[in-house]
């Protein structure tokens, strides 16, 4: 859309801002800054507050790396989880997408990221380390390699698999009741329940 088309230089600041969304063209900004403009001024001044005090007091778990309104998140502060099994995923989505399933009832890691070279993303961009230290203090059983199932989460299976095997961990990945290319957020929850319950030992999906 072209700076003329706007009547107001707040609107297109506002435009702008939301244009830069993931998955959020002008024309779709445009439609949701305009329905905000339409709101009661209490509850637009409620949703830029809740914004802004996400922003600023979101923690990540220290333990596993999510997201969480405090230190330690209330999936690693349940003691009803079972803490030596460990399912390591990409994101805070993917935790959020396992935990539909009720069909897990270990804990989490996640990694912030998966292997790109053509992103620049390496291992030592990854929490790997805090990983590491996991397996090394011999609480954690099991390792269940639970990324995409993309070239790229293979290649972080891959290196994570040759990283622990020599570990006394066992290492599994998530049955392909995930489709190839897929990513976890996008599965339905039947089918990624069923891909953690029939997980299967990495070495044998090589």
């Amino acid at each position: 859309m072209n700076i003329q088309n706007f009547t107001s230089k707040l609107l297109e600041s506002a435009v702008d801002e939301f244009s830069k969304l993931p998955g959020i063209g002008r024309k779709t900004a445009l439609r949701l800054v305009l329905h905000i403009l339409n709101q009661d001024k209490e509850d637009v001044t409620h949703f830029g507050e809740t914004i802004i005090k996400l922003r600023n007091e979101i923690k990540h778990c220290k333990s596993c790396n999510t997201i969480s309104d405090t230190d330690t998140c209330n999936i690693c502060s349940d003691h009803s989880r079972d803490d030596s099994l460990v399912c390591v995923v990409e994101n805070a989505r993917d935790v959020m997408s396992i935990e539909n399933t009720h069909q897990f009832n270990g804990v989490y890691h996640v990694l912030g990221g998966i292997i790109s070279p053509m992103d620049g993303i390496g291992p030592n961009d990854l929490n790997i380390n805090n990983l590491q230290n996991k397996v090394e203090d011999g609480k954690v059983k099991e390792l269940i390699l639970a990324l995409s199932t993309t070239m790229e989460g293979d290649t972080t299976n891959f290196y994570l698999f040759k990283k622990f095997r020599n570990y006394n961990v066992k290492v599994t990945t998530i049955a392909r009741g995930v489709a190839i290319g897929d990513e976890l957020e996008y599965a339905d929850e039947i089918t990624l329940g069923r891909s953690i319950v029939n997980r299967t030992l990495f070495e044998s999906s090589i």
